[in-house]
């Protein structure tokens, strides 16, 4: 069995084993990682040698630290991530070249039919119809978007959103609520198979599923990392947000959805969304303004610059053709636009 774990920002770590009567055999880690010395890498191995194969990730990871030499030093990796990468060897794991991955790029749509397409795609991976796919969204107008668990009164201003023009709209995942403008928000969807994060933690899942978006911020001159659970941030502040949502149709398959503020316009949003004083202080700050941090102002570039660029820092890693919405899935996407997502009783399913 062959596992591989790239660590969010660091290294590859690779872990080859046999399984024998319930017990690991065979163990051999490697990497494109740094350690000193080298016997910790023999240590490393006969650590997990006899493992019960049923060992999590955790466990695994103390008996690696149990056996390192005094004054070990692991650079780009981590005795967890050498038992996530066994967990992902047990759990028959896939990678990301593994795939031929699409791109959907299409014109502004409205925020019903983006949450609609969100749930028609995830199915149609998990089904094995459609490869793993990225697809970039354009906004066809102004929204808010809240999580499949939020209070609608809690967290929408009404008569700010009828001020403004803004609608109103539920996705399937859960997390916060998000405000977007055409123009102003750079929003894109992952839809992978379940066997791309097997092995993985749901919190690790997050930072594996966009290692690839922060190595394109950095390409752009952006130092930003991932802010447990669900954050994007940099020093000058958070700029933006991750959600998922599993689903066990088929081979099973995630969702993995991330809003990015290119230039939010913070008045209106405070004005629309109801952004309470304990929500603030838990981010760390005092006001709303300082919550995000636009992409414009870090990168100098135009919106559409800044898309091109994460495209093609994509393309580079892990391959991306030209992909279109098929006819049938645009038909199923109108249906619950219009049946479910543009439907009052799913807006106010929790009132």
């Amino acid at each position: 069995m062959h596992g591989e774990y790239k660590v969010p920002g660091g290294k590859l770590v690779v872990v080859d084993l046999e399984v024998e009567d319930g017990r690991l055999r065979d163990v051999r880690v490697a990497g494109d990682f740094f350690l000193e010395p080298d016997e910790a890498l023999l240590a490393m191995n006969r650590a997990l040698e006899g493992a019960p194969a049923d060992t999590d990730a955790r466990g695994l990871a103390a008996r690696v630290e149990a056996a390192l030499p005094e004054g070990t030093v692991m650079f780009g990796f981590t005795a967890d991530a050498v038992g996530v990468a066994v967990r992902r060897a047990l759990a028959h794991a896939t990678d990301w070249t593994d795939y031929d991955w699409q791109l959907l790029h299409e014109g502004p749509q409205s925020p019903a039919l983006h949450m609609a397409l969100d749930e028609v795609l995830t199915e149609e991976v998990a089904l094995g119809r459609r490869p793993p796919t990225l697809r970039v969204w354009e906004w066809a107008s102004p929204a808010v978007i809240i999580g499949s668990f939020q209070s609608l009164r809690n967290e929408v201003d009404p008569e700010g959103a009828e001020r403004h023009g803004v609608e109103v709209v539920r996705r399937i995942s859960g997390g916060g609520a998000m405000f977007v403008e055409p123009g102003n928000t750079i929003t894109y969807s992952l839809y992978v198979p379940e066997s791309l994060v097997s092995g993985l933690s749901f919190a690790d899942s997050y930072a594996y599923l966009d290692d690839w978006v922060l190595g394109a911020l950095g390409d752009m001159g952006i130092a930003a990392w991932y802010q447990p659970l669900n954050d994007i941030a940099t020093d000058a502040g958070k700029i933006g947000g991750a959600a998922q949502k599993r689903v066990v149709t088929g081979s099973g398959a995630v969702l993995h959805h991330v809003t990015m503020s290119y230039d939010i316009d913070a008045d209106k949003m405070v004005e629309v969304l109801r952004i309470g004083r304990e929500k603030l202080s838990d981010k760390g700050t005092r006001s709303a303004k300082k919550r995000v941090d636009p992409l414009r102002r870090q990168t100098g570039l135009a919106r559409a610059a800044v898309i091109d660029r994460m495209i093609a820092s994509f393309r580079e890693r892990y391959g991306l053709a030209e992909g279109a919405v098929t006819e049938e899935e645009a038909a199923r996407a109108r249906r619950l636009a219009e049946d479910k997502f543009g439907s009052r009783e799913w807006t106010t399913r929790v009132p």
